[in-house]
């Protein structure tokens, strides 16, 4: 593995996440030597890391929300190429957050970014999946740290994305070179600071990119799957810590029932394998009949963000790869190869040189 896994924080939540990562590491060690890959495309990293974020998740489900950001936090993860970004904190009168610069790129361009978590972590290790986008997209990224729920109900995260995003406008930031994204959570929030964008009427950045976005709070359209790191009673919990029962629909909570309308470009990435699949082709079909060009780029067998494994899994590596060549295209306007029609969902995996591939 390029990564490097340290532990930190109290010595009680250090030793059970290492034991974690140990017995998931043995495991399906194990496993594949008995049994083979447990997915045709998945290698040792995925197969290893998926195991052990489910069990990480699990327990932090076990413990209080304030506990568990602890438990969270006492993984953190280094590569050498985070050497080629830098880190400065921000702290505005209405918001906060931490500015990721890379270190060799003159005409950067900016990135408004959102992490995952359900809207309740936000743990140490995304510096490291933070620097892998920072530098993907070539950018400065401005990675909001947003109020978190259940401390802090919806649309407290919505105020805090649309007070940033304003503020990079006021400071000079083009709209034409700047880029809002997210994962999970952070991709949900991306697309409703869309919605709130064109509401207010303000200028609109030149692309949202979103991977494995949430964008159906109702749970209505989840697949089982075996495969993902995050389960159905996860969802459940993380949704009932962001919004009342009473607001599950509305638009600018599951998108999926909102006009859709006169919105920037959306670029999304998503796991065929990961349970939100269904409702994010729903949602770029609904984008798409309302006349906003929505892409949306899939790999087979792949589960949640499978993007956070960088470049030791062939899937998440292509991902990013395909992360920078679109904002090269549509930000950039450099001649790189254009993301499918938006009117195709393409589907990355059994085609691609890179699938199947193990270590």
């Amino acid at each position: 593995m390029s990564a490097r896994i340290a532990f930190t924080g109290p010595a009680h939540y250090r030793i059970r996440s290492a034991s974690q990562l140990i017995a998931s590491a043995i495991e399906v060690s194990a496993r594949r030597a008995l049994r083979g890959r447990r997915y045709p495309q998945w290698n040792w990293t995925v197969e290893a890391g998926c195991d052990a974020l489910g069990k990480l998740l699990n327990t932090a489900f076990e413990l209080n929300v304030e506990d568990a950001r602890s438990y969270l936090d006492s993984i953190t993860i280094h590569s050498p190429f985070m050497n080629g970004v830098t880190l400065n904190r921000a702290d505005e009168t209405m918001f906060s957050g931490t500015w990721f610069t890379t270190n060799d790129v003159e005409d950067p361009i900016t990135l408004l970014y959102f992490h995952g978590g359900g809207y309740s972590f936000y743990p140490k290790s995304y510096e490291y999946f933070i620097s892998l986008i920072t530098l993907a997209a070539k950018s400065k990224t401005f990675a909001l740290d947003y109020r978190l729920a259940p401390e802090h109900l919806f649309p407290a995260q919505l105020e805090d994305a649309l007070n940033a995003y304003g503020w990079l406008l006021k400071n000079g930031t083009d709209p034409d070179r700047l880029v809002v994204a997210g994962d999970s959570a952070g991709g949900h929030l991306a697309i409703t600071l869309l919605l709130s964008i064109r509401d207010a009427g303000l200028a609109a950045p030149a692309l949202a990119i979103a991977l494995s976005p949430a964008t159906d709070f109702g749970l209505d359209q989840i697949q089982p799957s075996s495969a993902d790191w995050i389960s159905e009673p996860m969802l459940g919990q993380w949704r009932d810590w962001f919004c009342k029962p009473e607001q599950r629909r509305k638009p600018l909570v599951s998108p999926v029932h909102a006009n859709l309308g006169g919105l920037a470009e959306i670029y999304i990435q998503a796991g065929t394998a990961e349970i939100l699949f269904p409702s994010i082709k729903t949602f770029v079909d609904h984008a798409r009949n309302h006349g906003t060009e929505a892409v949306l780029e899939s790999w087979k067998g792949m589960p949640h963000v499978f993007q956070l494994f960088g470049f030791d899994s062939p899937q998440s590596a292509d991902a990013l790869r395909r992360i920078s060549e679109v904002i090269e295209t549509r930000v950039r306007g450099t001649k790189f190869a254009a993301p499918s029609s938006p009117m195709q969902t393409e589907e990355k995996g059994s085609n691609s040189p890179l699938a199947g591939r193990e270590d």
